[in-house]
């Protein structure tokens, strides 16, 4: 499934919104950047002790999803970074209905650590921070993402 796009005038609107609440600039880069930059918008704004806003942290989730499922490409472990987005990756059986038998959810805040390469998935997993259940519910040979 490919992953879906994301509106570039709403990923901007909601970049610029989180610069301007951490009292930077807006976005000058190009479309195709805006979501990597909501990324660390999102980033800057946990370290700065703030709550990100809420569009800014939805679109920076999707987009780290994205880049996973586009990796690692399959239907046989569901991510899940509630209440922002979901995605199946990793190749092998597939399920078709109900609970995946491989399942793996955390925070936005973690889920961006982990995918940034911030915070190890072996950390991570030892403070808690995921619930990772089935065997193949291990991303740790995929993150940081490139």
């Amino acid at each position: 499934m490919p992953p879906r796009k994301l509106d570039p005038a709403k990923v901007r609107a909601a970049l610029d919104a989180q610069l301007s609440a951490l009292g930077e600039p807006p976005f000058a880069g190009p479309d195709s950047a805006a979501p990597g930059a909501c990324v660390a918008a999102v980033l800057g704004a946990y370290a700065g002790g703030l709550t990100p806003l809420r569009d800014t942290a939805r679109f920076a989730v999707r987009h780290l999803l994205d880049e996973l499922a586009a990796l690692a490409p399959g239907r046989t472990v569901e991510v899940r970074v509630p209440p922002y987005a979901a995605v199946q990756c990793v190749e092998g059986p597939r399920h078709t209905r109900g609970t995946p038998p491989n399942v793996i959810e955390t925070d936005p805040r973690t889920w961006l650590e982990l995918a940034t390469g911030r915070v190890s998935w072996d950390t991570a997993l030892a403070s808690g921070r995921i619930a990772a259940s089935g065997s193949r519910a291990d991303l740790s040979g995929y993150l940081p993402l490139p």
